[in-house]
């Protein structure tokens, strides 16, 4: 049977934007790059670097760093994020025009027994000169609280939720001026972006990556 692609044209400001119809688990249909985030109870030993498949290990509780590189292609570049080196997932840059469109779109959801929760917070290091010895530290900078991610396995049916905003973007005031600023995945004003994955019982978190647009204006 042929799978069949609805999409929904509208128009906005003289800009027409293609919107994917959802399907009825929540996230469109079609083409998708599958990553399986699974929680582990004990720390796993094995090398997993160049790890072709489609999940990453995680601490089922406390926290995992997961590591973002940017290519061309979705790929697992290290899938143990139980030892001290986390996590590597490789990605897309997603807006370089930082205009609020993005190439691509994330959509998640919480899979597994009911129970268990996680936070998945985008973060990237920052360079701060000291204004007196002109010396340079990094310092860890991490989107607004209200945009941390929140993962819950409820009863019932699982739906996805488009998470690109939260997972594609850092919302934060660099200058200390009291503007928010918004700087996708790997914008030059910060480097070494991350995914800060706080597990609390979360046994199985499923994200695809959908290639499709997301206003996150």
């Amino acid at each position: 049977m042929k799978k069949i692609i609805v999409f929904l044209l509208v128009f906005s400001l003289g800009v027409i934007t293609i919107m994917p119809v959802l399907a009825g688990n929540g996230a469109p249909s079609g083409t998708h790059y599958n990553l399986n985030l699974i929680g582990v109870p004990k720390g796993k030993t094995a090398s997993m670097d160049a790890n072709s498949g489609h999940r990453i290990f995680i601490n089922l509780e406390g926290k995992t760093k997961i590591m973002l590189a940017e290519g061309d292609t979705f790929s697992v570049l290290d899938a143990n994020g139980t030892d001290r080196n986390g996590a590597k997932f490789q990605l897309p840059n997603p807006d370089p025009e930082n205009n609020g469109l993005t190439t691509y779109s994330v959509y998640a959801r919480a899979l597994g027994k009911p129970g268990g929760h996680a936070t998945m917070t985008t973060c990237a290091m920052q360079e701060v000169v000291d204004p007196l010895s002109g010396a340079v530290t990094l310092e860890e900078v991490c989107t607004l609280a209200e945009l941390e991610l929140e993962l819950n396995r409820k009863k019932g049916k699982s739906s996805f939720s488009n998470v690109s905003k939260e997972l594609l973007y850092i919302f934060a005031d660099l200058e200390g001026d009291g503007t928010v600023e918004r700087y996708p995945l790997f914008d030059e004003a910060l480097q070494d972006y991350f995914w800060e994955y706080d597990n609390n019982g979360l046994k199985h978190v499923q994200l695809r990556f959908y290639p499709v647009s997301t206003d996150v204006n």
